[in-house]
């Protein structure tokens, strides 16, 4: 035995006056062993968050749409061929500019004969009238003065019946004719029956040569066209539409699983994706009653609150709808929850170094950051990475960062 340890004192020693440097190697292994052995005995090394407590903002994000909820549609109160065209979509309006024309020969020629009929009335028809009236006023008299000498001359004697009785009859009917001249007059004269009859048909010949041409009825920008010049349009036909200044909405068809928090007079943002730097603040007015079956949406009106010129229709807009603020509540990523169902979800928390699955129950739902309302304490660590139940672990904090959106 004895001999043995000499030997291995022999073999060791050689080593140690061969290799000098040998030393700090060897201490350098053992200390890298002794470290390994320590972290294989303490677990890996994994990333988490520390619960802490900071404000929290409840948001639903969707994109939408700009529409209108005022649509001004134009159309022809006349049958007509469109002569002329003077907007195109796009094109701001104002209530009064001018926006089609159509051929107008017809209305001329009817206005011309209205004006010509009303003129020769004032010019020949009624003076003729008045001449007639006054013609038959003189005959009646005449007439009246015969009828008269008649009758005294009967009384006397000296006539016989049957002239007598010719005067009368001539009396009747130039009386009869100065009543039908003078009522012919009345209805001629001015003001009268036949001049409101002119009149009227004048302004109807005006009023008709006015419908040819088409004019805004409301300030806006126009957003459908559907004429061209020659086409043939009747009453009844949506010639242009356009979306009144100002009116302007955002329709949202919002995903059905998103609805539960969005109330009416929620407020909201909203970025269109055309002009990203200009940020626009909106409020819910409006929630449809029923889901869109077939695309699993239910649309959501949002009034703009502040004009908004620059906006068209059928613009995409990111919509920011906030259902819900807290000051103070503790909060976890998202990222670090599991199982979730509604507001339900698990953890991996850290304890004393030992993983532990945690049931939580969440409050308010950020799209980045979550409320916990039940489970945890302000401090704990929560596993961002899946690691196995009751293994011990050893922890990389990672803290919730500071810009994150909630």
């Amino acid at each position: 035995m004895a001999v043995s340890g000499r030997i291995r004192e022999r073999s060791v020693l050689p080593v140690a006056k061969n290799f000098p440097h040998a030393w700090p190697l060897l201490v350098v292994l053992a200390l890298a062993g002794g470290w390994l052995i320590r972290s294989q005995l303490q677990g890996p090394q994994v990333p988490a968050y520390r619960l802490e407590t900071r404000p929290l903002v409840q948001r639903v994000v969707a994109s939408g749409e700009v529409d209108s909820q005022s649509l001004a549609q134009v159309g022809s109160e006349i049958t007509g061929v469109v002569a002329a065209r003077h907007v195109r979509e796009g094109d701001e309006v104002k209530a009064g500019d001018l926006l089609l024309e159509l051929r107008d020969d017809e209305q001329r020629a009817r206005l011309r004969e209205a004006e010509a009929a009303l003129q020769q009335l004032i010019d020949s028809t009624r003076p003729q009238a008045q001449a007639t009236l006054r013609e038959a006023q003189h005959n009646l008299e005449q007439a009246s003065r015969e009828l008269k000498r008649r009758e005294t001359l009967f009384e006397r004697k000296l006539l016989a019946s049957e002239p007598l009785e010719q005067a009368r009859r001539a009396e009747l009917t130039a009386r009869v004719i100065r009543d039908r001249a003078r009522f012919a007059a009345a209805a001629l004269a001015e003001g009268g029956s036949e001049e409101q009859v002119l009149r009227q048909r004048l302004e109807a010949a005006r009023a008709t040569l006015a419908k040819t041409r088409i004019h805004a009825q409301v300030t806006g920008i126009v957003q459908t066209r559907d004429v061209e010049p020659g086409d043939l349009v009747q009453p009844g036909r949506t010639l242009l539409s356009i979306a009144r200044s100002g009116s302007s909405e955002i329709l949202l068809p919002l995903d059905e699983k998103n609805l539960a928090p969005v109330r009416l007079g929620q407020a909201a943002s909203i970025i269109a994706d055309a002009y990203p730097e200009r940020v626009l603040p909106a409020r819910v007015s409006f929630i449809a009653p029923a889901v869109d079956t077939a695309r699993g949406t239910i649309d959501v009106h949002l009034d703009l609150l502040e004009p908004a010129d620059f906006l068209r229709q059928g613009m995409t807009v990111s919509v920011n709808i906030e259902t819900g603020r807290r000051d103070q509540a503790l909060v976890l990523p998202n990222d670090a929850l599991r199982a979730r169902s509604g507001p339900r979800a698990q953890v991996l928390r850290v304890r004393d170094g030992v993983v532990e699955r945690v049931d939580v129950r969440l409050g308010l739902l950020g799209n980045a950051l979550s409320e916990v309302v039940e489970g945890l304490t302000t401090g704990d660590l929560v596993l961002l990475d899946d690691a196995e139940e009751g293994k011990r672990v050893r922890v990389t904090e990672r803290p919730i960062p500071r810009g994150i959106r909630d």
